[in-house]
């Protein structure tokens, strides 16, 4: 009766529950002196806990966040920028309940990316979709979209995303069309999700690098008056500590 039992609870895919059967079984002594209902709630909760446990490995999963950083992981030194109570009110994860952006600057090395994979890393835990892009490939493929019919798909795509992570603003000239893009992306995505926006250059040079100063002003407008903003300083870290490498393909 329980094999029969087991195969039924695999073929209803709770597998969570049928390993959980088998581990009671196999420790008569832990749990004999459990009532029905007593154990039954266990087998229930080791299947929900494994079903949460596979949504949020799915979610980091289609994140692919370019570092393996963890909320756990981070330090706030003086000479950082980095306030631990500023960042403990942004990990509780309001800022996306709120529709509100973040906007991380600071020079090369200083943690800036790290940060944002941090936070993006907290949003998987708090069952949030992410997706992290390089400013620089999001616009690349953008372009493609453009020529294979997919620009308004991937428009639509990104509109949906809860919490979206742009690295790199600044490393190169954003044409016109470019800017377009951004405009809309974040027309379409605002008062409803969150960004995090990130770069080397402080926020009142962004405009610089835009050639459409229409666009620009209009798209930067809808990301700034709503953001926190966490400014790091410091020398580079890499200059201390190894590279962190990202455990998945960097978009």
């Amino acid at each position: 009766m329980t094999d029969d039992l087991l195969t039924k609870l695999r073929t209803l895919k709770l597998s969570a529950m049928a390993d959980g059967m088998i581990r009671q079984r196999e420790a008569p002594g832990t749990y004999n002196e459990l009532g029905f209902a007593e154990r039954l709630g266990l087998l229930v909760e080791e299947e929900l806990l494994n079903r949460e446990n596979s949504r949020v490995g799915r979610l980091r999963k289609q994140a692919r966040l370019r570092h393996s950083a963890t909320p756990e992981g981070m330090y706030y030194p003086v000479s950082r920028g980095l306030k631990a109570e500023q960042m403990r009110e942004l990990l509780n994860g309001h800022y996306i309940t709120h529709s509100k952006n973040i906007l991380i600057t600071g020079p090369t090395g200083s943690g800036k990316s790290w940060v944002g994979c941090a936070l993006g890393e907290q949003a998987c835990r708090q069952k949030r979709s992410v997706q992290y892009w390089r400013m620089g490939r999001l616009l690349d493929q953008l372009e493609q979209g453009r020529l294979d019919g997919s620009w308004l798909k991937q428009l639509k795509q990104l509109q949906k995303i809860e919490l979206l992570i742009l690295d790199d603003l600044g490393l190169e000239v954003i044409t016109t069309r470019q800017c377009n893009d951004l405009l809309e992306i974040t027309e379409d995505r605002y008062g409803q999700t969150s960004t995090i926006l990130i770069s080397q250059l402080p926020v009142e040079q962004w405009y610089g690098v835009m050639e459409n100063p229409t666009a620009a002003d209009a798209f930067l407008d809808r990301l700034i008056h709503n953001a926190h903003r966490l400014e790091l300083q410091g020398e580079s870290l890499r200059k201390n500590s190894p590279a962190v490498e990202s455990t998945e393909e960097t978009r």
